[in-house]
Order: structure tokens, then sequence, then C-alpha cells
């Protein structure tokens, strides 16, 4: 009995002792730290459609927020930074980071739902990478991981131009050198991009592969003058090949699932800089321009991402060869005095996949899609401080929309908002905000035809649009 007793003695304190030790290994110690942050959006809004039904977007189809995001639906993000330090305490600076996103698939309120409702909360995870930055006092940096990896947006219209290198990859950085890999792939069976995935019978049982879709992307800054620079932007991208296999025993049906040769696609871009040191701190301008071809011809949606290749292949080569897009941004943010802060934009992009048409066109899969489209929006943002903690501001924009051979749809709106800002800066981006939000459009006759926005798809045929709405909006950022 005595020595029963001694045993579980024994094996208590050493279970003790192991769980000690894991417990204090994962504890943070001296040589860390943590951060957070994190971005959200709050609110309702209503069109006084139907006796007041939810609030609906003004903004035309295929644009996203590009013509302003003041009828946005709740979105949160949360980071959290695991910050580490090395030994002797060296200048480099290392972090893991990891955002979390959760949305709605529909206008439920975040109030009112959850993951099991019907189209009810979408969690997902864009970030999660490692991080070391000035990596024994050189300017090198070296990240590896999933990140957000992008440079200047359009905020009032949430649109990140250029180089919206976001994905899963890699990337080093070198003074004014940045060199990215993007690795993408997806098992997306209705996706109209050109199939990462296809049907593996190397093993004589036909299973579901993916294969490989890579984009190399290099940045280099040329300062001008000390106030102005011009960054230089060149892409690589390259599909893998599918169709290395014995193809004459497969069915028709089935072979057009394995059939997918290789192809590439290169991006090739400029962007000015420039900073207005006659005026206010914040104040800047960008004009950039530039050209996607083959299967880097991405941008639509509201999104630049150039691996979101737009339009349909040539089928009789299986190829995007002929494929473009063009991208013209410009932007200008301008604090003009204590009292008004200015932003302006011009967005134009025009794209078209490699089959013929120059409306609809089928893809790998036997899908119809657009095969060619242009779009052009200009809007500007005015914010008048009229005290420390009241704000209004008011936004118009300009948009249209060319979908083929049908005539623009195109939208004029104009939001108001009265603000509330408790932190009471006198700046565009103090946060956060309390906003009373209204919103009105005028829709020109092929729009309201074809019910070219959120709204009149609910709404139907109507010339003018409206919403009203109350709203908050906030970030933090280490």
């Amino acid at each position: 009995m005595y020595k029963k007793a001694l045993l579980c003695f024994f094996i208590f304190l050493t279970f003790y002792s192991h769980l000690s030790q894991a417990q204090i290994q994962y504890q943070l110690v001296n040589n860390k730290a943590i951060a957070l942050g994190g971005y959200g959006r709050v609110g309702f809004g209503w069109n006084y459609e139907n006796n007041g039904s939810i609030g609906q977007k003004l903004n035309l189809l295929n644009m996203g927020s590009i013509g302003g995001r003041m009828e946005e639906q709740d979105y949160l993000e949360l980071v959290n930074v695991i910050k580490f330090k090395p030994k002797n305490n060296d200048s480099t600076d290392i972090h893991v980071q990891t955002r979390f996103s959760v949305y709605s698939q529909s206008l439920n309120l975040f109030g009112n739902t959850s993951s099991s409702s019907f189209q009810g909360l979408t969690l997902a995870v864009p970030e999660i990478f490692v991080l070391a930055r000035d990596i024994k006092g050189l300017p090198l940096n070296v990240w590896v991981g999933a990140r957000l990896y992008r440079g200047e947006d359009v905020h009032i219209a949430d649109h990140f131009y250029f180089n919206d290198h976001s994905g899963q990859g890699f990337g080093v950085e070198y003074k004014d050198t940045r060199f990215t890999t993007i690795f993408v792939s997806s098992t997306d069976t209705a996706s109209t991009l050109p199939p990462s995935f296809f049907i593996n019978i190397q093993s004589g049982t036909p299973s579901l592969a993916l294969r490989g879709r890579f984009v190399y992307a290099l940045e280099q800054d040329f300062p001008i003058t000390p106030y102005s620079t011009v960054t230089g932007l060149l892409e690589f991208q390259h599909l893998e090949n599918a169709n290395d296999q014995d193809l004459e025993v497969l069915p028709d049906s089935i072979r057009k699932l394995v059939n997918y040769p290789s192809d590439n696609g290169w991006v090739l871009g400029a962007r000015l800089n420039k900073i207005h040191s006659t005026l206010l701190d914040g104040s800047y301008s960008n004009l950039s321009l530039r050209y996607g071809s083959r299967i880097a011809n991405g941008g639509d949606g509201g999104v630049s991402r150039t691996y979101l290749t737009f339009g349909a292949p040539d089928l009789n080569s299986q190829k995007f060869e002929g494929a473009y897009s063009w991208s013209f941004v410009a932007h200008s943010v301008l604090n003009l005095n204590p009292k008004l802060t200015t932003a302006g934009y011009i967005i134009y992009t025009k794209s078209k996949g490699a089959a013929k048409s120059n409306d609809m066109a089928p893809t790998f899969l036997g899908q119809e899609v657009l095969n060619k489209k242009e779009d052009f929006t200009i809007g500007g943002r005015a914010t008048h401080y009229l005290t420390d903690l009241f704000h209004l501001f008011w936004e118009l924009h300009y948009s249209q929309r060319k979908d083929g051979t049908i005539d623009p749809a195109s939208v004029v709106k104009f939001s108001l908002a009265p603000t509330i800002a408790p932190t009471q800066e006198r700046s565009q981006w103090a946060r956060p905000h309390l906003r009373f939000v209204f919103s009105l459009a005028r829709y020109n006759d092929q729009a309201k035809e074809t019910l070219y926005s959120p709204y009149l798809q609910f709404a139907g045929e109507k010339r003018w649009g409206h919403y009203l709405g109350i709203k908050a909006e906030w970030w933090m950022w280490d």
C-alpha cells in the first residue's frame, strides 16, 4: 500500500512538473510582448422602400465600394501581434501577426445573427505571417505567410490600387526595393478564373488536385526630390501545366477538366507620389498607371489584384493570349487649413479577356462570362471641422460602367454625414466616428432598366435611390 501511494505521488509530481514547464514555456516572458489592433464598423440603415426596408448600397454593381462606402454593412477585423526581441537586444524587430475578419453574407446585423444563422456570420483569416524588420541593423525586412501586402489606397472608395499583392507567400525588402512571391491555389470549381484545380489520373483513380500559380512582383522606389517619389512595378505570373497525362483514355466530359495548359502573364506600372510641403502635414497626391497582360489582367469588382484574371480564354489555344487590362488612378488628400480637408480621386479601368467576343464568352468550364468592360469614376470628399468634436463631411461622385457592347450604366451619388469625433482630433483619420448618413443617387436609363445596383435590384426600376443610416467606425493600429 505504501509503495502504491509513493508511486502515485511520484507520478503526480512528474506530471505537475511537466505541466508547469509547459505553462512557463507558453506564457510570455521578458523578450515578448503583445499588441492589439483592429478595424470595425457597425450601425443600421434603411431605404424607405416597402415600408422601411433594411438599407441597400446605392453604388453600381461590379464596382464594390468605388463611389463611396457610406452604405456599407457591419464589418470587423481583430489583429493580434506577438512581438519578439532577439538576444543582445539588437535592432531586429520580430513579430507574428494574425488578423481575423468577420462579416455577414447578407444584410443580417451583427447583433441579430451568428455563424449558425442562414447567410450569417463568416470568419476569415486574411493574415497570419511572421515578419523580421531591420535585421542586424540593416535596412532588410523578411516576411513569410499570408499577408494583406499592399500600398496606397483611395480610402473614401476603399480601393487599394496599383500594387495589391495580398496573398500567401513570402517577401524581401531591402532599402527601396521590394520583392514578393505569392502562391495562388483554390478548389473553387465555380470560379471563372483559369482553374487551379484539375482531375489527376496518374494514380489510376481520378482525384481532385491543385496546380501552382505563382506571382513574382518587384517594386523599386526612385526618390526624385525630397517631396516626390516614383515607384516602378514589374510582375510575372506563371500557371503550371495540368495536362501532362494520358488523356486518350478519358471521356470528353472528364478530359475538359484535366486539359489545362500552362500560361503566363506580366504587369508593368509606375506611380508618382508627391507630398505637398506648402500645405498642412498629411497632404499628398498620387498618380498611377498600370498595364497587365494575359492571365495577369485582373482588376474588377472594386479590387485591383492582377492575378484575379478577367474574362474568358481563347478556347482554341486554351490560353489567355491577347487579354489585357489598363488601370489609371489619380488621388489627392489636401489639408487646406485647420477647418477643411479635401480628398479627390479618378479611377479608370479597361479590361478584355482572350476570347474574340466583346460581350459574353464561354470559360474552360462552359460558363458564360463578361469578356470586356470599362468603368470610370470621379469623386471627392470635403471634411469641415466645425469644432474639435463636431465634423461635417460630404461626398459627391459620378460612376459609369460599360459591360461588353451594351450602353454604359451610370450614377451620380451625394452623401452627407454630420459626425461626432470623440477624440476631438481635426483630421479625416480621426476615429472613432459616430455618423448620421444620408445618401441620394440618380441613375441613368441603362442602370435603371437593368437594375444595375443592389438598391435597384431590391426596389425595382427607380430613377432615384436614397439611404438613411446611423453608423460608427473605428480603428486602432500599433
